[in-house]
Order: C-alpha cells, then sequence, then structure tokens
C-alpha cells in the first residue's frame, strides 16, 4: 500500500467519523440531560454487571473443567483396559508359542535366521 493511499484511508476514516458524530447529535432523541442521566445509570449497573458476568464466565469454565475431567477419566480407563488386554494376548501368544516348540523337536525346527521379527 502506498503512502498516499494509507493517508487517504485515514482521512475518509476521520470525515466519516465526524459526520456520524454530528448526524447522532442532530437526531438524537433525548436532550443532552437525559442523555447523560441515562449514562450515569448505565455506568451505576456496570459493576453489578461485570459481576453477574463473571459468574457466569465462572460457571461455564467450571462445567467445562468437570467435562473435562470425565472425558480424561473414561480415556484413562479405556486405555487401562486394551493395555490389560494387550498384555493378556502378548502372554496367551507367549504361551501357545511355548507349547508349540516344545511339541516340535529340535532337529525339525527351523533355523532361528528363518524367524521375522
Amino acid at each position: 500500500m502506498s503512502k498516499t493511499s494509507g493517508g487517504s484511508f485515514i482521512g475518509g476514516m476521520l470525515l466519516g467519523t465526524a459526520i456520524g458524530t454530528v448526524a447522532g447529535l442532530l437526531i438524537a432523541p433525548r436532550t443532552g440531560r437525559e442523555t447523560r442521566q441515562m449514562l450515569k445509570k448505565s455506568a451505576d449497573a456496570l459493576p453489578e454487571l461485570a459481576e453477574d458476568v463473571s459468574s457466569s464466565v465462572q460457571l461455564q469454565a467450571d462445567r467445562l473443567s468437570e467435562s473435562a475431567l470425565r472425558n480424561w477419566d473414561r480415556t484413562l480407563t479405556r486405555l487401562q483396559e486394551a493395555l490389560a488386554a494387550g498384555m493378556d494376548a502378548s502372554q496367551r501368544e507367549r504361551q501357545t508359542l511355548k507349547h508349540t516348540n516344545a511339541e516340535v523337536p529340535p532337529e525339525s525346527r527351523p533355523p532361528v535366521s528363518d524367524y521375522k521379527l
């Protein structure tokens, strides 16, 4: 972007802001005093609103935390079950291989180099 177009953009933005402000003041439905009173009431209610928002955010964070903890517990349980099943299957396979090797006489077994890991 060139310097000229950047300056034009900022100038247009300032001009638009000025026109918007003037138009807002000309068509405002309340007098200045009423507007200031309304703004004061809004400002007085701001701490209560902030407290409500804070409570709501804290409640949502607690719910999210509890949900994440439940999901983590379920995932951990499933992982433990899968590990136990894998270990059981490994032990059964080891026992099967031991019995198979015990039944086959050593001279009829293929050389160790023929086993693929």
